[in-house]
């Protein structure tokens, strides 16, 4: 089980750090990821992290504005995002897989495990 937290409302040029906590099953060679899904668009992919060794991949339009990051004593994912955009309100989801190829690491349909989701807001 996903469950995501940490959205909310903040001004553009804010940040703000979303997590994701698992529970009932170990991450050891789990793939990680986020996507987020605005109103009336199809869900995209923001970046996803290895669960053994940390390595991460992020959308290209994203970079350097998106970080993720885990902590495995806390079977937790972060998503630290800064300098928020209007555009980047949406409803921010993480995802887990076993098996995801990495060719398909930005594909939903790669992900057997979801969160709730998150909301977040920036305000322009």
């Amino acid at each position: 089980q996903l469950q995501a937290s940490g959205g909310g409302l903040v001004q553009a040029g804010g940040s703000l750090r979303l997590s994701c906590a698992a529970s009932g099953r170990t991450l050891s060679g789990y793939k990680m990821a986020w996507f987020r899904q605005a109103p009336g668009k199809e869900r995209e992919f923001c970046g996803g992290i290895r669960w053994s060794g940390g390595i991460t991949t992020y959308a290209n339009s994203l970079k350097g504005r998106f970080t993720m990051s885990r902590d495995i004593t806390k079977n937790t994912m972060y998503l630290e995002m800064s300098s928020l955009k209007p555009e980047d309100t949406a409803v921010y989801y993480c995802a887990a897989s076993s098996s995801v190829i990495h060719s398909q690491i930005g594909v939903p349909s790669s992900y057997a495990y979801w969160g709730q989701g998150t909301l977040v807001t920036v305000s322009s």
